[in-house]
C-alpha cells in the first residue's frame, strides 16, 4: 500500500502511496509511521515528499481517518505533495492548508523544491 524511505542525510520523509487506504487500514500505517519517524530520529522540521500519484483520490472514510490519525504528527518545514490528478490536487489542497505545501507532477521537480534553500 505504501512505501516509505528515511532519508537521513537529506532530512527527508520520502513517502510513496501505492494504493487507495481502506479507512481501518489509516490507523496502523500512523501508528507505523510515528515508530518508525521516532526510531530514526527525526524531529519537526523535517522535509516531506508524499508521492500519490498510484494512489488515486482517496475515499471521504479514508480521508476522515488520515484527520484523526495524524493529528498531533510532528511538523514538516516544507512538503512537496506529486500527483498527475487534477481531483487528487483538489483533494490535498482541501485536506492539506500549510502554506508551506506545494503540488508537482513530477517527483524530481518536488524533490528539487524541497531541497532549494
Amino acid at each position: 500500500m505504501y512505501r516509505v524511505t528515511f532519508r537521513k542525510e537529506l532530512n527527508l520523509l520520502d513517502i510513496e502511496w501505492l494504493a487507495m487506504f481502506e479507512p481501518d487500514r489509516v490507523g496502523d500505517y500512523a501508528r507505523k509511521l510515528r515508530d518508525q519517524f521516532d526510531a530514526e530520529g527525526f524531529v519537526p522540521g523535517y522535509l516531506l515528499r508524499m508521492d500519490m500519484r498510484r494512489s488515486g483520490v482517496q475515499a471521504r472514510e479514508a480521508v476522515r481517518a488520515f484527520r484523526r490519525h495524524f493529528a498531533g504528527f510532528p511538523q514538516a518545514s516544507r512538503i512537496a505533495v506529486v500527483t498527475e490528478s487534477a481531483i487528487a490536487r483538489m483533494q490535498v489542497r482541501r485536506e492539506m492548508t500549510q502554506p508551506y505545501l506545494r503540488i508537482f507532477e513530477r517527483a524530481e521537480s518536488a524533490l528539487t523544491w524541497l531541497l532549494r534553500r
